[in-house]
């Protein structure tokens, strides 16, 4: 089964939760920017959490379905619709041949993702279906997809549950719990003890906003500058995903899923692991604050997470209605 792409959006991917293991060799992980919104939407179809699925950004795209099949959309909203009927975010939908989906701009947040009961069929690079637009190798061609793309879809090992066009009950609940208005929860960077006591109490008080150069390797910020109180000359190493690095212009960059994987600015904090899905989510302008969390705090902080995530989809049952 086939679906083709009528109109692609500003950047559409196919992305799954990435590829782990390869940072020696200067390859990041990659994979979804908001891998909560791609394991809900993966699960509401009945996938594996890792099955391949499409990122949208900013701007959605258009897809025509040729056969029957179910769809879930989650991550930011989205005015999305089949012909005058609109498609809800955070539940499963059943597409009958010949619909096109029409998915417009993302009005809060900046990603949304669709998943396609079976999955989309890519080839595996490095063990992972994700796009690694740096590289340009993965998921569909190694690239954002393109009008006239046909984008193959693997078919169900059973048979698909019957899916509604209603509301989701959990789906005020889930963006409450995964994306609430609050500030990005930060540990202390490896090298935060170059910064004074009172700089780096100005970084967690200041508001930044994300600057329009910002993408799926970093964002950048725009606001109060960060200057080391010793001028040290850091030897390039290592980077986690989420770190906060302070470039010489003192305005701090937060890494991304495409990160690059050694660097040489100090890095002042790191965003916590429970947080690095509101990192995706991020667009242009938004504002951005910070919150200091021990190492201790941030792993009982993914733990909750994890095991809230588990207890919500088992006590949403398997029940899809149209």
């Amino acid at each position: 089964m086939t679906i083709h792409v009528k109109n692609p959006g500003m950047l559409t991917t196919v992305q799954d939760l990435g590829r782990y293991g390869y940072a020696h060799l200067g390859v990041s992980a990659g994979g979804a920017a908001d891998a909560i919104a791609l394991r809900i939407a993966n699960r509401l179809v009945g996938n594996a959490e890792n099955a391949a699925a499409l990122e949208m950004t900013l701007l959605g795209a258009t897809l025509e379905f040729h056969e029957p099949r179910i769809v879930a959309l989650a991550g930011g909203e989205c005015d999305c619709r089949v012909g005058t009927d609109s498609v809800p975010m955070w539940e499963a939908v059943a597409m009958r041949a010949g619909d096109v989906i029409s998915c417009g701009p993302v009005t809060t947040g900046a990603r949304v993702y669709m998943t396609v009961r079976g999955g989309f069929v890519v080839p595996q690079m490095l063990g992972s279906a994700s796009t690694n637009l740096n590289g340009r190798f993965g998921g569909f061609e190694g690239r954002a997809l393109m009008k006239g793309d046909a984008l193959r879809v693997r078919r169900p090992s059973r048979d698909a549950a019957v899916a509604n066009r209603e509301r989701n009950p959990h789906a005020v609940e889930l963006v409450e719990r995964f994306y609430p208005r609050q500030p990005l929860r930060v540990t202390r960077g490896v090298q935060a003890d170059w910064f004074a006591a009172d700089t780096f109490e100005r970084f967690l008080s200041a508001r930044y906003q994300v600057g329009d150069d910002s993408n799926r390797s970093g964002l950048r910020l725009k606001g109060e500058p960060l200057t080391p109180s010793e001028n040290r000359q850091l030897i390039t190493e290592g980077v986690a995903l989420g770190a906060v690095q302070v470039p010489a212009d003192g305005q701090p960059m937060i890494l991304c899923v495409d990160q690059q994987t050694t660097g040489g600015y100090p890095k002042i904090a790191n965003v916590i692991a429970a947080d690095i899905h509101r990192v995706g989510q991020l667009r242009p302008r938004d504002d951005v604050r910070f919150e200091e969390v021990t190492i201790a705090e941030a792993v009982r902080l993914l733990r909750e997470q994890e095991k809230w995530f588990s207890r919500m989809l088992r006590s949403r049952g398997g029940n899809m209605r149209r």
